[in-house]
Formats: C-alpha cells, structure tokens, sequence
C-alpha cells in the first residue's frame, strides 16, 4: 500500500519547523551581550583578581578573630596509649628474667588556663578586631579603584562609538557630495580638478572610519579584558545617554572636599587602622614583659594484663590481672596546681621585640601623615583638572558651533561654485576635527568630574 501523499508533506514541514527553529537559536545564541555601566561595574567586583584576593584576605582576618577568641577558652586535651614489651623482663611471678610479653594502657586528660599574661589575650582580641576592619576597608578601597577603571573603559567605548556614528554620517556626506560633485563637472558648472580634490577627501573619510572602527575595538576588548571577558565579538555596552552634567561638587571649596574625604574615604580609614593595630601590638610585646600565672590540672590511670602476686595465708599467691574497670579507679591519679612565669633574662628578645614594635608603630604613623598628604593633592589635582576639563569643554562647543556654520556655508558657496574644492575640504575637515574634539572633551569631563565626586562621597554608579 503507497503511503499518503499528506505524510510526506507533514514531514517535510517538520523538517522545516526544526530547521528554522534551529536556526534561530543560533541567531540567539550569536547576540551580543549589552551591559550598562552599573552592570560592568557589578562584574568587575564579581570577576576581578585583586578584588577577589583582597576578599580572602577578609576571610583570613575573620579566622584570625576566631583564634584570638579562642585564647580566652581553657586547654583541654585527651591522651590514651596501650604498649607492648616484648622480650627479657622480670617475671612478676617467679622473680626471674625472661623473654615474655607484657601490655599496658594508660590513659587521662589535661586541662590548663591563662589566669594572667599581661592582657595578651584582650589585645589580641583588639587587635584581631582592627585587623577584620582593616581588610574590609582595603576591599572597598581596591572596589573603587577597580570601578574607576571601568567608568573610563566605559566612556571610552562610548566616545568611540559616537565618533564612529559621526564618521559613518560624514563619510556617506563625503560621499553624496562626491556624486554631486560629478554631476556639477559633467553639466560644466566645476572644473575637473574639483573632482579630484572631493575624491581625495572622501578616501581619507574611508580611512578615518576604518580606524574609528579599530578605536572602538580595542576599547572594547581593554573593557571586556576587566571584565574577564574572551568572548570580545559578542561582548558590548548598552546604548546609555551620558549628557554633560551640572554638579554642585564644583562650587565647593578644595579643602571643604579635602575635609569631607576624611572622614568617609577607605584609604584613610584603612591608614588610620594600621595606626590602631601598631599600637596594639605595642602592647602585646610589652605583655611579655610581664609575670604570667597559669592554672592546670590533670588525671591519669594505667591498666596491666599481667598477672599479680597477691597475699594469702602462706605469703604469696600467683592471681590474674584485675578486672579492666577496677584497675581505672585504683591506679589513678590527678595533679594540680598553678603555674608562675617571670621573664628575667632571654637574649634581650622581648625588650627588643618592643623596640620593633615601637619603630613599626611610628612607621604608620608616617604613613598615615602621608595618606592624608597624597589625598590633598590628589584631591586638588582632580578638582583642578575637573575645572580645567570643563572649560575646554565650554571652548570646544563654541568651537563645533561655529565650525558647523562655517561648514555649511562652505557647502552652500561651493555647491555655487564660488569657492573650489580645497577651500571647501579645509572647512570641511576643520569641522569634522571639531566634532572629534568636542566629543572627546566631553567624555574627559564626565570622567574628571566623577572623580571629584567619588572624592566628595558620591557613588560612581547608583
């Protein structure tokens, strides 16, 4: 029986649906990945080397405090050990030295105290604590240094893509003007030698846009490679409007920025910290110095498998071992007591680790004076360079603005005929270099001024 004509219709639209459907995923597959800035800036933290060893050394603090915690708990130890001697011992029975083999166990506990060390473990315990608060300040410090990186990769790849849609748009300008330029030499409006000046520019066009393409590339793949990102063809940013912005940052005063930074910025409070941890451990060495008591305690029982000699009647008899149970309670014993220590002499270590621990705090100290010293200048180079930034963007708008006009009456008189072709291409490439300086002067400003702001308390990213 011939099958139906209807099957093989059903199977060839099957084959299509998956074909097609398979097809698609591909095509899904294949779509760049579009990231905002608040989402770059959330990967960088999530992927980032520095960030990432900067957290575990957040975990090791965490398990220092741990350990400084337990110096306040008692010692406390089990011990237990079964033996064999084999080979010539005295034979409980007879007197006599024989090859035998003999077992015992023993077995008890320990227990021991710090009474008093000279505050060692209280300063530990502070110390510890400034150490856990001076790793998750140097976490954050290293989170800003990192998003900071990111925000100018970022404006980058933004800078460049708006020049490379401004370059497109000119080069299909240069282009039509190129087409209209051969129709004016054919009606006998331009000479040929116009032509040959207008197919040099629009060639040139080719050129910058060809390596606006390559600029935008590679600021892609620099900001894919913070991220950690391989797979650079799919890999792009979102299509985020990044107008110029007003800040009142810039009506403050450097020092009144200087003053705030003070108090808030990681770097600092992370200066500040090593300062407290210094002195810390100043104390601790001077503990040292100082008698220790320490309390203990211990119990201890041995068991025997031999056998004993026990008296009868007679003097003495040969008895097996006594029951395992017995034997703990009777061959126990316990000891006790408490436990002086009084540094007199040794090499003139602990004295000189106070010394140490003196020049170290003093080495902080220096560092701190110095942290705040580089965060001024830091801070008045940025305010400074966000002031400047923003004047030379005044300048360059004015500049594209009367660039612009003078472009398109350039357009305008040589579409007449009044001027010729090279007069025109310079006006033409003052404009288009305008354009490419006010961009860029654009994007400096944002950034400069971010960084005024990151200084004054402002979030890089909301």
């Amino acid at each position: 029986m011939k099958p139906k004509k209807t099957n093989n219709m059903d199977m060839k639209f099957l084959n299509y649906f998956a074909l097609l459907f398979v097809f698609s995923l591909g095509l899904y597959a294949q779509k760049p990945i579009k990231l905002t800035l608040q989402e770059c800036v959330e990967m960088a933290y999530e992927k980032n080397i520095s960030i990432k060893q900067s957290e575990l050394d957040l975990d090791n603090a965490s398990i220092d405090k741990a350990d400084a915690l337990g110096n306040f708990l008692p010692n406390f130890n089990a011990q237990g050990s079964h033996s064999w001697n084999v080979g010539l011992n005295q034979n409980i029975t007879t007197g006599l030295l024989e090859n035998q083999t003999t077992q015992f166990s023993s077995m008890g506990f320990s227990l021991g105290v710090d009474i008093y060390n000279g505050s060692q473990n209280v300063n530990r315990m502070h110390r510890a604590n400034l150490t856990l608060l001076a790793r998750q300040y140097q976490l954050d410090d290293i989170k800003e240094n990192v998003s900071l990186l990111v925000v100018n990769a970022y404006l980058q790849v933004l800078f460049n893509k708006e020049l490379l849609t401004i370059q497109e748009q000119q080069t299909q300008v240069s282009k039509e003007e190129l087409e209209r330029t051969r129709s004016l030499v054919e009606a006998g409006t331009l000479i040929k030698g116009d032509l040959y000046e207008i197919e040099a520019n629009y060639a040139s066009q080719e050129q910058a846009l060809i390596q606006a393409e390559n600029a935008l590339l590679l600021t892609r793949i620099n900001l894919a490679q913070l991220l950690l990102i391989t797979d650079y063809e799919n890999f792009d940013i979102a299509d985020e409007e990044f107008e110029v912005p007003f800040s009142e940052i810039m009506q403050q005063s450097q020092k009144a920025i200087f003053t705030k930074a003070l108090s808030f910025r990681n770097d600092v409070k992370l200066a500040e910290t090593n300062v407290s941890i210094a002195e810390k451990d100043v104390a601790i060495s001077k503990g040292n110095l100082l008698p220790s008591i320490r309390g203990f305690y211990s119990y201890n029982t041995r068991v025997s498998y031999s056998d004993r000699l026990v008296p009868d009647g007679s003097g003495f008899a040969v008895a097996p071992p006594l029951p395992f149970a017995d034997q703990l309670w009777i061959n126990d014993g316990q000891n006790f007591g408490l436990q002086l220590s009084v540094p007199i002499l040794n090499g003139f270590s602990t004295k000189n680790n106070v010394k140490r621990s003196r020049v170290n705090l003093l080495r902080v100290t220096n560092q701190l004076e110095q942290q705040k010293l580089d965060l001024e200048t830091n801070i008045n180079q940025a305010y400074n360079d966000a002031k400047g930034a923003y004047k030379f963007y005044e300048a360059t708008n004015r500049t594209l603005a009367s660039r612009k006009e003078a472009y398109e009456n350039a357009q305008e008189r040589f579409n007449l005929g009044v001027i010729n072709s090279f007069d025109f291409v310079q006006v033409k490439q003052r404009y288009e270099a305008a354009v490419s300086n006010f961009l860029r002067a654009k994007y400096d400003y944002i950034f400069k001024l971010k960084v005024v702001e990151l200084y004054f308390g402002i979030p890089i990213v909301s």
